[in-house]
């Protein structure tokens, strides 16, 4: 591993010790020519999930835009949006798929929110299925509420 002070490549691992759960590995490093310490971080390469979407155009699943909605969903709600991300995260990629619609992407997040918070769940719903009007939203509600 490269030092990030002096640029040699020759280093020794002082620490290691396993983040996220057990899916990475943080290292303490000390370079060997000019005894600066700095940390790295070893992750398994998984393969990338590809996005298919509405209009047909395909990216990279976006961790971060699942949170970004989550989050809205979840503000000032007594859930943890990165706990969701994290669960929702994990399922899609044990799901061994390697492609994955945006549509099916929204079904896990709603089924994760109703279970956790009806009120998160109906915020991100109402965006989700671009409710148009009260009668739409007032659907929604009786069947969450039939439930």
């Amino acid at each position: 591993m490269k030092c990030p002070a002096c640029g040699v490549a020759d280093s020794k691992v002082i620490d290691s010790r396993p983040v996220e759960e057990g899916y990475s590995i943080r290292r303490r490093r000390e370079c060997k020519a000019c005894q600066k310490r700095f940390t790295t971080f070893e992750i398994v390469e998984t393969e990338q999930i590809i996005v298919l979407k509405k209009n047909g155009a395909k990216e990279l699943f976006d961790r971060n835009k699942l949170l970004s909605g989550l989050l809205k969903a979840c503000q000032k709600r007594p859930v943890n949006a990165e706990e969701i991300a994290t669960e929702i995260e994990n399922e899609i990629k044990n799901s061994l798929v390697h492609e994955i619609t945006t549509t099916e992407i929204g079904e896990i997040v709603m089924r994760h929110l109703k279970e956790k918070d009806e009120v998160a769940y109906v915020r991100f719903a109402s965006v989700y299925r671009e409710f148009k009007d009260i009668e739409t939203f007032l659907k929604e509600l009786k069947q969450l509420k039939k439930k």
